[in-house]
């Protein structure tokens, strides 16, 4: 059981609409809200349930509803005196949050039946959460409020989530007035000397803790005696960390418990009978709080480390664990975040030469950094134990590398397939070979010559086929020269899109063309030239940008000589991906306007004579070559729209790869079409999921269709698009023609 006083996010008042408090329950994720009047006194509980039935009551009800009409009054309470031992039975099902009242009605607190997260300033720790990461300064400033201050700006620059430091009382922590060491062991006179020299007072302290409060940091604090417990909890301290030396001391450990403030508690020098009285303490005080494995040695060699004590603490614990590292390096926090640690902490220093013995132990800004940054990939490499998917780089690669089934010898349509007429060919366009047995035996619906693949649409008895469709906007398909006409007989396209291989610059286009086409055309540069190279005309490597510049002037020429087979368009659309990508990680806000600089001068001096030049708006983490990378330009709609505007460039907006990267930013899709769409003359139109699923089909993926349509008809009315969807042209264009019947209805 957790009694959470931190009120602000369980709290609505009864004049407050009810969409204000379904708010406060997604933001709190506790799925209830407690509803008081203007003087905090309790009139009832609103929870996602209360909603559900009051809606599936009131159909037509409005979300402008006050939420005191509508909240349970006989919600249960406990008092706000009451033991954990007289709450806990108020526990059953369907109620996990017993608010906690003064005998006037006041809410004061709220127990809540959980052990599995904490919440400490603006952050949710736990499983399933980021790992909560300190920067232990303790006394590390060396008693200067400006050091201090350095401190905390350098620990927001490396990541961390909370700053710490310790406050100690000399003259109530140690048996001798102000701290002296008179008679004192040689280790107790060093370590209060140190003390003596470089601790800072509590005003001194909150100072600093302002500073941090303004650089946007959660700020934590180690007290070491009931009168900095107090002055911690005056000053309004978010959480309070007890170092491991006080485990056992149950005294100052009972005041912190009781003062309602989540507690991270160390478990270094102490015994494992130890660590259960302690937990039995925190319990019956109905303390939130979190146990860090630690090794109290500095530095603690690796021998002794333990890591796989963290899971035996979390059963001793039952709560939230972490891991307090002493040790060199950082290389074992992270893997202790591998293991289950959702907190880390470590000290944090300028000059591991300064005085004192945590210095020696500490880590310098950028190794704190670096720390951060593995400590998130290794989240992001975790995972889930759901079922297996095959991920979007996979899939490139299973096409390039994997095997098809395919025709052995001419099949003709109505006949039935034998082990024959099937052999195992790369690449992997087609049919898998471990569907041959789903495979033969089935009656073929089309002609094949040899070499061709079959598809999953061979194992159904239809598929989606082309027809003639009808939208408000022109539309086309995307095509290489060799399929082409096979695509445009099955429909009724306004254009084609050739989305050109770098080998498709060299051929002889001719050889594709029996007659000139009445219709429209847009082009795609390649993706990739011979030498694997990737054109990236933001490259400050001249060598690079030359070569970049070149290949996207070839194109437009190919482009230019496309025109004599397409005799009614004069001036095609040719959509590049301009570069500004990075092998390893993104690159800082503050240097894309330089890089945004060098494609401008790149632009400068091609010939686009002829030709519409469209900048691809791009994907956070782009799968070039069947492997993941960073894109960092045409990214953020609010840079992308500023290159727009300055530049006069056109967009080629890309709904998934913008999706993609609103996702990543934070920024709400909704505005990165109001941003883009005003600058855009050609849509690429595909669904997305999460932060890298691009090209999934329409209508499974994270995009809201129905306003998508609606701001685009408001926004760029008229202007063309293309299904852009991933592998649509295999089975005869049936991605294609599944996603244009989806999207007839919005476009």
């Amino acid at each position: 059981m957790i009694i959470d006083r931190q009120l602000a996010p369980y709290i609505v008042f009864a004049e407050d609409p009810v969409l204000s408090a379904l708010s406060k329950i997604n933001a709190n994720r506790q799925r209830i809200v407690f509803c008081v009047d203007a003087h905090g006194i309790l009139r009832g509980s609103f929870s996602d349930g209360d909603f559900r039935r009051w809606i599936v009551e009131n159909p037509t009800g409005s979300l402008d509803t006050s939420v005191g009409e509508i909240s349970n009054t006989q919600t249960q309470t406990a008092p706000a005196t009451a033991r954990p031992a007289e709450i806990l039975p108020l526990f059953r099902e369907g109620v996990s949050h017993i608010p906690l009242v003064d005998e006037r009605g006041h809410l004061m607190a709220v127990a809540i039946d959980a052990s599995d997260t904490l919440r400490i300033g603006s952050h949710e720790i736990g499983p399933g959460h980021p790992t909560f990461v300190i920067a232990e300064v303790g006394n590390n400033h060396n008693g200067s409020i400006d050091l201090a201050k350095r401190l905390v700006d350098l620990a927001v620059d490396a990541g961390a989530d909370a700053v710490k430091f310790q406050l100690r009382d000399m003259d109530s922590l140690y048996r001798q007035s102000g701290g002296a060491t008179a008679g004192e062991d040689l280790g107790a006179q060093y370590t209060l000397d140190l003390l003596r020299k470089f601790s800072l007072p509590a005003e001194s302290l909150f100072e600093v803790f302002d500073h941090a409060k303004d650089a946007g940091i959660d700020v934590m604090c180690t007290p070491w005696d009931s009168a900095s417990v107090q002055a911690l909890v005056d000053y309004g301290i978010p959480g309070l960390k007890i170092a491991s030396a006080d485990l056992t001391n149950h005294e100052l450990l009972d005041d912190a418990a009781s003062r309602g403030l989540p507690m991270l508690l160390s478990t270094g020098m102490s015994r494992e009978s130890e660590i259960i009285e302690t937990v039995e303490l925190l319990r019956r005080r109905g303390a939130g709080y979190a146990l860090l494995h630690c090794q109290s040695t500095y530095p603690a060699p690796y021998k002794d480390l333990n890591l796989a004590y963290m899971d035996r603490l979390a059963e001793l614990g039952e709560c939230v664990v972490g891991y307090s590292g002493h040790e060199r390096g950082w290389h074992v926090p992270v893997a202790a975040v591998a293991r289950g640690a959702s907190i880390i902490e470590k000290h944090f220093t300028v000059d591991r030469g300064m005085e004192g013995n945590d210095h020696t132990v500490s880590l310098l800004p950028e190794e704190f950094k670096a720390m951060v940054s593995e400590i998130r990939d290794i989240e992001s490499s975790i995972g889930t134990n759901q079922e297996r998917v095959v991920s979007t780089g996979e899939a490139m690669n299973r096409i390039n590398l994997a095997k098809s089934l395919v025709a052995a010898r001419p099949v003709a349509a109505g006949d039935e397939l034998v082990a024959e007429d099937v052999q195992v060919r790369s690449p992997g366009r087609g049919l898998q070979p471990n569907k041959l047995p789903l495979l033969l035996g089935r009656t073929i619906r089309r002609d094949m010559v040899e070499g061709d693949f079959f598809f999953e649409g061979d194992l159904r008895n239809a598929s989606p086929t082309g027809r003639d469709f009808t939208f408000r906007r022109p539309w086309g398909l995307p095509v290489r020269y060799h399929d082409h006409a096979e695509l445009l007989a099955q429909s009724n396209p306004d254009f084609l899109e050739f989305h050109f291989s770098y080998k498709d610059l060299d051929v002889d286009m001719d050889e594709f063309f029996a007659e000139p086409l009445d219709i429209g055309f847009t082009t795609h540069l390649p993706d990739l030239f011979a030498g694997d190279f990737l054109v990236d005309l933001a490259s400050a490597d001249d060598e690079i940008w030359v070569r970049s510049i070149r290949e996207v002037q070839r194109t437009i020429q190919v482009t230019r000589d496309l025109r004599r087979w397409f005799p009614n368009e004069t001036e095609p659309i040719m959509v590049v991906t301009m570069g500004g990508f990075t092998n390893d990680r993104h690159i800082p806000a503050s240097e894309r306007r330089a890089k945004y600089d060098r494609i401008a001068e790149a632009l400068k001096r091609l010939d686009t004579d002829g030709v519409r030049i469209a900048a691809q708006t791009l994907p956070p983490f782009p799968w070039l070559m069947g492997g993941q990378q960073f894109h960092n330009l045409f990214l953020d709609p609010r840079d992308t729209a500023e290159f727009a505007e300055r530049t006069g460039t056109a967009l080629c907006f890309d709904v998934s790869h913008t999706k993609l990267a609103s996702t990543f930013l934070g920024v709400p899709f909704s505005e990165a079409l109001e941003l883009l769409a005003p600058h855009t003359i050609h849509w690429h139109i595909v669904d997305a999921t999460g932060v890298d699923g691009e090209g999934v089909q329409v209508g499974e993926g994270d995009i809201d269709w129905p306003p998508f349509g609606a701001a685009i008809d408001r926004l760029s009315p008229g202007t063309p698009f293309i299904p852009e969807i991933w592998q649509g042209h295999i089975n005869h264009g049936e991605g294609f023609w599944t996603a244009l019947d989806r999207l007839e209805q919005w476009l």
